[in-house]
């Protein structure tokens, strides 16, 4: 029997300036479960640590119980009836340390992550445009500015 190929494409885990299209289509969204599923999959695979130390991280962060059959049973694609929750989720990118992989699940909604430092990558730019704006605005007005001239009286 052949294995069964992933359901996540190794090399689409880049981060890209593009983008992304929001999810608006009917089935844009369709198989999400099995996506999140494999990335669970992936997330733990590539950790070098056992997923019992990674549960009970996980535990910790949460205030709640994770265990390593839960991981396991998330990480099913064919267990279509144990799905990871939001914030088990999240705990788990945090833990791991995956954030490309989270980018990648929330650019399927038109989204993208930004971690850490990079937010103010990203407020550099939002600055930038907000004085390309102004200095817009400025030339226009320069435009149409008379310039002030007044003679003096005899």
């Amino acid at each position: 029997m052949s294995k069964r190929r992933a359901s996540i494409p190794a090399g689409q885990f880049a981060f890209s300036f593009e983008p992304p299209a929001p999810a608006r289509n009917e089935a844009d969204l369709a198989g999400l479960d099995a996506i999140v599923a494999a990335t669970v999959a992936r997330m733990l695979k590539e950790d070098d640590r056992k997923r019992p130390v990674i549960a009970a991280e996980m535990s910790a962060l949460l205030a709640t119980g994770v265990s390593a059959l839960m991981l396991d049973g998330y990480a099913s694609e064919a267990r279509e009836h144990v799905n990871i929750s939001a914030a088990r989720l999240l705990a788990l990118v945090a833990v791991t340390d995956r954030f490309d992989l989270l980018d990648s699940l929330v650019r399927r909604i038109g989204a993208s992550v930004l971690v850490g430092n990079e937010i103010l990558a990203a407020e550099l730019g939002h600055i930038d445009r907000q004085m390309a704006a102004l200095k817009a605005r400025r030339r226009s007005i320069e435009a149409a500015t008379p310039i002030i001239e007044r003679k003096p009286r005899s």
